[in-house]
């Protein structure tokens, strides 16, 4: 049996949801149903920042065996307006822990965006910081050549029926379509 690490936020976490509806357990459903070798495990914590992904990382590696790591971080970088240089240095940082510890691991990453352009209001460097923000994904998993999802919350942000009343956390129908983001990519990684 081979081991999926979920390395996570909120989104990971499933925040609000039982444990059976966050994605990571919905993948884990159709990895079943596939009967592939693969178990897997749900390090989604709310609120994770890169930074603290960066210090928590290596007790999950010395916990767990990995095969596949899906590293998803930095939606809340982009909300506290952490700088992409240092979003970037964490996620390099918590990528090189894991190819370290286990260097056939294969690592996916997946991306994240805003959801709106703030420079058409006047808000430029909002802009900016988004447009580099999105980039930063693409540009780490093409330099460390890493499986890469695009965007996590594709058909899924700004969608109200799909999250819960904050309008930022997917509700159990959002993660279903996270679900599916993932495995367009992971689907293939595992060889299904």
């Amino acid at each position: 049996m081979q081991h999926i690490i979920f390395f996570g936020n909120s989104l990971t976490a499933g925040y609000q949801l039982p444990a059976s509806a966050a994605f990571p357990t919905l993948l884990q459903a159709r990895i079943d149903s596939l009967k592939l070798p693969y178990k897997s495990f749900n390090y989604g914590v709310s609120g994770e920042t890169t930074a603290g992904g960066r210090q928590r990382v290596a007790g999950v590696l010395a916990r767990q065996a990995v095969d596949v790591f899906v590293l998803e971080l930095g939606a809340n970088d982009g909300l506290r307006g952490i700088p992409v240089r240092e979003t970037t240095q964490n996620l390099q940082a918590i990528i090189d822990q894991v190819r370290l510890k286990y260097p056939k691991a294969r690592i996916v990453l997946v991306g994240l965006e805003f959801p709106f352009d703030l420079s058409a209001l006047g808000g430029h460097q909002y802009g900016r910081y988004a447009a580099e923000f999105k980039a930063l994904f693409r540009e780490l998993a093409e330099k460390n050549s890493l499986d890469f999802v695009p965007f996590l919350l594709q058909g899924v942000l700004g969608r109200r029926e799909l999250n819960l009343p904050d309008g930022v956390h997917p509700n159990a129908a959002g993660q279903k379509i996270l679900a599916d983001n993932v495995w367009a990519v992971l689907g293939g990684v595992l060889g299904a």
